[in-house]
């Protein structure tokens, strides 16, 4: 699927409400040009969460939530960027286009979700006729509030039964193969009007759903012996299995905040958990833990702990989840496994010890990224010796490349020098592996921007954020030069004035959506839900372009100092003479004797 267009997101940004779209679900009170309420991602008694209908923009001085009303719907619907986009537009009416990735694939038709919908329900009527499915799910320990809550059901035990209710002709059956739920036989096997068969048969049904509770494949568990044990609806266009996660849905639902989530291997260890108290349960589906999976379980929460069995099995299906969630690894994110005693799986052992031990289990027994890293290389490698370190390095290398640079990294390679004995600073042991650990390019502007109010480059991108449009009204002469300034987070204060002059926006919610991704983007929000300190954008106008001046002044002293320091020398050509003559006016400083024309 393509990407939706930044222009898109522009015009989402300044069609949306901010103030409706939060009222409906925050009881907002209106405070001169603002609303406040008593924010709803901490408990308070007093309000201190604002919105800004004039920002377009949000913000609690309470907990330091902030951002624009797509982010309001991530963090407070816990919607995925591209749903949240999806939920917007679809409440002012409008399509989602996409661009690039060849043609445009087309959008599955709300018909599509009322059939999946449908057949839930049938086979939920099934349930409730037949005994032994239901003889089964006591077998298990489902109670019947558990089977409603996650819309567990039967599929009759037929070739045609969902075929002959919902495929009465060519567009039915269409259908009904478009979502998985019948097969086409082979041309030479089908007779006249038996060309199809239901994919499911005599199985506990369990549907799977997207992120706003729309019944998007089934996974169907056999009840007595037969292969395979669990099928899966194949790939369709409301279904992507790299990316669905089961349970998910379920867990956001839960009324307290969700703060880390559980990946377990099947549909009944996420029930059963979520029956026993730990309802941050999920499960992938038939398939290891993708990039695309752990980017969106960080994209809700900050904390994940997978759970795998003992053995052997357990053991690899562990090492490749380690391997897909190194490129997810930064700080402020906590990656932990847990293993299960031999034999058990989360399904049998909550039952065996209840909710509260198995959470103890989550909290107390599960290894950080960093310790299970070292523990299975201490297990796979014979480490002594220089040829052990050598063939922990020759391992690691390729690990710790997939790690974005930064503090984690750091502290991870820090862990492993010290695990493994290497006797060298961590600046060594990061040489002796061939990586990097040092700070990110950004990481200098990022700490500017993120100080206290003073500073030049970051007032200015502050009046830039705040009013977006003044980008277009800057004249100063000296912005050429204010670019040499050597101040750190120039590079952004730059960037954002170029891009805002090359495609103007007009709210602080647009430009705060076009910086989403970048590592600096956090900060910008953080200085847009500052007080402003202008009156207007007239104002705030005179007042960049003589930051713009100042900075220009003081490129121009650290350029004048160099120069004045290297003439000491006696080194200094004609042009550099001319250029300290050209400084001294411009800055009003009296001309030093032996520079002469």
């Amino acid at each position: 699927m393509g990407r939706i267009p930044q222009s898109f997101i522009d015009e989402l940004i300044a069609r949306a409400n901010i103030v409706e779209i939060i009222g409906a679900r925050v009881a907002l009170k209106k405070a001169g040009r603002e609303f406040r309420a008593c924010c709803p991602f901490h408990s308070e008694k007093t309000p201190s969460f604002w919105v800004s209908p004039e920002k377009q923009f949000y913000h609690c001085f309470g907990c330091g939530a902030h951002g624009t009303v797509l982010g309001f719907l991530m963090e407070h619907d816990r919607l995925p960027f591209p749903e949240a986009v999806e939920e917007l537009a679809s409440s002012l009416g409008l399509d989602v286009p996409r661009e690039g990735g060849g043609p445009e694939p087309r959008r599955p038709s709300e018909t599509l979700y009322d059939l999946t919908a449908k057949v839930a329900r049938f086979y939920g009527e099934c349930l409730t006729r037949n005994e032994r499915a239901q003889r089964y799910l006591e077998k298990r320990g489902l109670t019947r509030e558990i089977i409603e809550r996650f819309g567990i059901g039967y599929a009759p035990n037929s070739w045609n039964e969902v075929l002959r209710r919902f495929g009465s002709n060519d567009d039915e059956r269409r259908k009904l193969s478009e979502v998985g739920l019948i097969i086409e036989r082979e041309r030479d096997a089908a007779r006249e009007g038996e060309r199809h068969y239901d994919r499911f048969r005599d199985r506990i049904m369990f549907p799977i759903r997207d992120s706003r509770g729309r019944v998007i494949a089934f996974g169907g568990r056999v009840i007595d012996q037969g292969e395979p044990k669990y099928l899966n609806s194949p790939e369709t266009p409301l279904f992507h299995k790299g990316r669905e996660l089961y349970g998910l849905y379920e867990a956001r639902q839960n009324r307290s905040a969700l703060q880390r989530l559980l990946v377990v291997e099947g549909y009944l260890d996420v029930v059963r958990l979520h029956q026993f108290g730990v309802p941050y349960a999920i499960a992938t589906l038939g398939t290891a833990t993708t990039s695309e999976h752990l980017k969106r379980i960080f994209q809700l929460v900050p904390n994940v702990t997978f759970a795998f069995d003992g053995d052997r099995a357990g053991r690899a299906a562990a090492w490749r989840a380690l391997q897909n969630a190194l490129p997810e690894a930064a700080a402020g994110r906590e990656i932990r496994f847990l293993f299960l005693p031999e034999g058990e799986d989360p399904d049998t052992l909550v039952a065996a010890e209840g909710g509260e031990a198995f959470t103890r289990r989550v909290t107390e027994e599960s290894l950080p990224l960093s310790e299970y890293l070292v523990r299975e290389l201490g297990e796979r490698i014979a480490t002594r010796g220089a040829d052990g370190r050598a063939r922990v390095a020759q391992m690691v290398r390729p690990l710790i490349e997939q790690v974005p640079e930064g503090v984690y990294r750091r502290l991870l390679v820090e862990r492993l020098a010290e695990a493994f004995g290497f006797q060298r600073t961590p600046e060594g042991v990061a040489e002796l592996l061939g990586v990097s650990i040092g700070e990110s390019a950004g990481a200098g502007a990022r700490q500017a921007l993120s100080g206290g109010r003073g500073g030049m480059v970051r007032q200015a991108v502050r009046l830039l954020v705040q009013y977006p449009e003044i980008a277009a009204q800057i004249t100063a002469d000296s912005l050429a030069a204010a670019f040499d300034a050597e101040e750190p987070g120039m590079d952004v204060l730059r960037t954002l004035l170029e891009e805002l002059q090359r495609d103007p926006a007009t709210t602080t919610g647009q430009v705060l959506e076009r910086w989403r991704d970048r590592p600096e983007g956090n900060h910008l929000a953080r200085l847009a839900s500052m007080e402003t300190l202008v009156p207007d954008a007239m104002a705030a106008a005179r007042e960049l372009n003589e930051a713009f001046d100042r900075l220009a002044q003081e490129a121009g002293r650290r350029r004048l100092d160099r120069l004045l320091e290297k003439d000491r020398s006696g080194s200094l050509s004609t042009d550099e003479k001319l250029e300290i003559q050209r400084l001294m006016l411009s800055l009003g400083r009296p001309r030093p004797p032996n520079i002469v024309h």
